[in-house]
């Protein structure tokens, strides 16, 4: 039984040029705020920020060998996520919130290089990546005319990546949990005249935190 236990599992996986794969996960993603100039002077709006909001991703992946430690990898992602923009307004009877949730539908395109380790116990690795994607917002919101209630939110956005994860190696398959952290380069706040909730804001960039389930062949 100890055998069969530490029998290597696909032992041809090193020697691929490419393999493919799907990813699955949960992602909980906010805005990292910058307030504008308007804010210290609002007579009203007391505090804006982001509370973390949850959401859901699934991917196809693909997967370029570059040694026995190294893959390139291409994962296309559609990415279901929801942001909440939280505003403190006064009252003379009490201060009230306001809650504005900005709903994305996002093709996500991210290339990273994968390093991992060597195979411990034949079937067992870790790894980390680093990398960056691009991000389209099929539900963005910038284009909207009848802008009175909301904020708008840039369809396009460029990101850095970060991750870690493990390598568990099965006969048929290999199953990778994975956690990355991404982070907004762009500004994605589209600011509208004389609406209060965007006024003051001067710049919202995107932050993700992704925990995800990958099955690779």
């Amino acid at each position: 039984m100890q055998a069969q236990a530490q029998k290597k599992n696909m032992t041809k996986h090193d020697s691929k040029i490419i393999h493919f794969g799907i990813s699955m996960g949960i992602n909980n993603s906010q805005f990292a705020i910058t307030r504008s100039s308007a804010f210290a002077q609002h007579d009203s709006i007391k505090v804006v920020d982001s509370p973390r909001s949850p959401g859901f991703n699934v991917g196809i992946v693909s997967a370029l060998h570059t040694g026995k430690h190294g893959e390139i990898r291409f994962i296309p992602t559609l990415v279901f996520a929801e942001k909440d923009l939280r505003y403190t307004e006064y009252n003379i009877e009490g201060d009230d919130e306001t809650n504005k949730t900005v709903e994305s539908i996002i093709i996500n395109f991210p290339l990273s290089y994968k390093y991992k380790s060597d195979r411990f116990f034949n079937n067992f690795r870790f790894y980390v990546l680093g990398g960056g994607r691009f991000d389209w917002d099929l539900a963005s919101n910038s284009k909207a005319r009848k802008a009175l209630d909301i904020v708008k939110i840039d369809r396009f956005d460029v990101a850095a990546e970060l991750g870690l994860g493990l390598e568990f190696y099965f006969p048929m398959f290999i199953f990778a949990p994975e956690i990355r952290i991404s982070h907004g380069l762009l500004n994605t706040h589209v600011p509208t005249d004389n609406l209060r909730y965007s006024e003051v804001l001067q710049r919202l960039r995107s932050k993700y935190i992704t925990i995800s389930l990958q099955f690779e062949g």
